[in-house]
């Protein structure tokens, strides 16, 4: 699933002729492309859908945005390392089949 995601600019340069940002999503932080957002400053806080800051968003939005999806996994869905991932998701199932052959 791909997610539009609050994060928060922590520092903003330019990269061959493009505005880029690091920016932080919960604690992940990635590179983002600003140029839907050209005025986008560091501090404030946009919606990232895959690489793109789309659209400004206020801080408390933002956190309760974050919040939420931390307690619902989304961020670690989204962000997280897709071999961690499916090694844990291969070590569920092996539990679950052990189990059964029980």
């Amino acid at each position: 699933m791909c997610l539009a995601v609050p994060g928060r600019v922590l520092d903003i340069e330019e990269r061959d002729g493009t505005r880029m940002a690091t920016v932080d999503f919960g604690g992940v932080v990635k590179e983002v492309c600003l140029e839907y957002l050209p005025d986008l400053q560091v501090g404030e806080y946009a919606i990232v859908h895959v690489g793109f800051a789309l659209q400004r968003l206020d801080e408390e939005s933002a956190r309760q945005t974050l919040e939420l999806f931390a307690e619902l996994g989304l961020l670690q869905e989204e962000f997280g390392d897709a071999w961690e991932t499916a090694a844990a998701e291969a070590a569920g199932s092996e539990a679950v089949e052990e189990v059964h052959n029980q």
